[in-house]
């Protein structure tokens, strides 16, 4: 609970930047994805959470993140989200819903740990990226890597208003000028500026 509570103390510095009340769908609810939506919702919008175990697993988190959440299956989250994250263990991103993500900026904040997700031979010979595995498995999504390289607890507690001395930056990656924009205003609602690194073949 101490890190809920942290959450809520630094609200003030995030709440009353953004420009427009969005929708945040959640494909993954795990410590990066849990760790976004408390942010999203503090800053005035609605999210829709999933996991692999289905909704009625996440009736503790909804009920934390309060009126503004609720639990959906990964493919109701998906056609719900405006903006949606996918923040699963890579071995599973074939297991994201294609068809509600058409059209729709994905942030994917996967990494390869070949411990955890086997190995995977064009990772390992960095011919392509996670973010192309998972962008080629969603061919009509705009696909942006952010979120993969901030430990959450920091995350919860880093943000800040547009114009504080002290805001921090969080690296984006992607090949559509167009969706890392709206990622960019989606961080800068959390509390985050951004730092563009470019394309998606950037970042391995």
């Amino acid at each position: 609970m101490h890190r809920h509570r942290t959450l809520r103390r630094n609200a003030r510095h995030v709440v009353g930047v953004v420009p427009a009340m969005t929708t945040w769908g959640f494909i993954g609810s795990g410590n990066i994805g849990s760790t976004v939506a408390r942010l999203a919702v503090l800053a005035g919008h609605d999210v829709v959470m999933s996991n692999s175990r289905g909704p009625q697993t996440l009736t503790e988190l909804v009920g934390e993140l309060g009126p503004r959440a609720r639990a959906a299956t990964a493919e109701e989250a998906a056609a719900a989200g405006d903006l949606v994250v996918v923040t699963i263990p890579l071995k599973n991103y074939a297991d994201v819903p294609v068809e509600p993500l058409r059209g729709k900026v994905v942030i994917d904040t996967m990494n390869y740990y070949p411990q955890r997700d086997g190995h995977v031979a064009d990772l390992d010979d960095e011919s392509t990226t996670t973010s192309e595995l998972l962008q080629a498995h969603l061919p009509e999504s705009k696909v942006v890597k952010a979120f993969n390289n901030i430990f959450f607890g920091h995350l919860a507690v880093l943000g800040r208003a547009n114009g504080d001395p002290l805001r921090s930056a969080l690296a984006i990656a992607g090949d559509d000028a167009d969706a890392k924009h709206v990622v960019s205003e989606a961080l800068d609602a959390i509390g985050y500026d951004i730092v563009d690194l470019g394309s998606g073949q950037q970042n391995r």
